[in-house]
């Protein structure tokens, strides 16, 4: 098995709300979205975003629908330099994101902010000055 991930699927709780903050209000670019659709993918470098109604990933999975799990992920978005964090940011509270933590220096000897989107999926807004990941 290849070490990549090729698409990272959100489960949302109002598929409407999520499509309009990451495709218009943070500008995503989608895929072959159809309006009516309950499904959704944003290409981004290197990988794939996809939105989908919550429940509906618990039934394709044959589980239960829970909400567990939210807490403990977070999607990083590196940029490259710390100014760059400061105005990424920005935008994404101006677009709607829910301000977590501000950006400040990290205790590994970056710079990182986390805001959370309207499901509450935390993402982090990072510099890395060992690690090239913009």
């Amino acid at each position: 098995m290849k070490a990549k991930i090729s698409i990272i699927t959100l489960g949302v709780s109002d598929f409407q709300k999520s499509f309009e903050f990451y495709g218009k209000r943070l500008g995503f670019k989608s895929h072959n979205y159809k309006e009516g659709d309950d499904y959704a993918m944003f290409e981004m470098e290197g990988t794939w975003l996809a939105i989908f109604p919550r429940e509906k990933i618990a039934e394709d999975k044959g589980v239960e629908d829970s909400s567990n799990g939210v807490a403990g992920i977070t999607l990083a978005h590196n940029v490259g330099s710390k100014e760059e964090v400061d105005i990424v940011y920005r935008e994404a509270i101006s677009a709607g994101g829910k301000p977590i933590k501000k950006p400040k220096e990290a205790a590994w000897g970056g710079y990182s902010g986390y805001f959370a989107d309207p499901d509450g999926y935390s993402w982090e807004i990072a510099y890395n000055p060992f690690t090239d990941l913009s």
